[in-house]
């Protein structure tokens, strides 16, 4: 894992899949919140996306803070209209 897998708590499978653990994005989320730097976390989220053709979401019972999930279906949404895949 590179640093910089291991700083956007994601890692890629064998298949070239990035894994995304819903309960790192939580945690980062809420430090976000708390630093008042939600809008950057989603901003460098969807563009490190970019790079990335297929998504797995793990842990997804983390999803349930509705601001949370609902700033990351805007992301997952612009993701998948530039032809990225997500898994769950």
């Amino acid at each position: 894992m590179n640093r910089r897998d291991f700083l956007m708590m994601r890692r890629r499978s064998a298949a070239g899949t990035v894994v995304l653990s819903c309960e790192q994005l939580y945690m980062r989320y809420a430090d976000a919140c708390a630093a008042g730097t939600a809008t950057e976390f989603f901003d460098h989220l969807g563009h490190d996306l970019r790079s990335v053709k297929r998504v797995r979401l793990i842990k997804t019972s983390w999803l349930s803070d509705k601001d949370l999930k609902r700033q990351l279906d805007h992301v997952f949404a612009v993701y998948r209209a530039h032809g990225g895949r997500l898994e769950c």
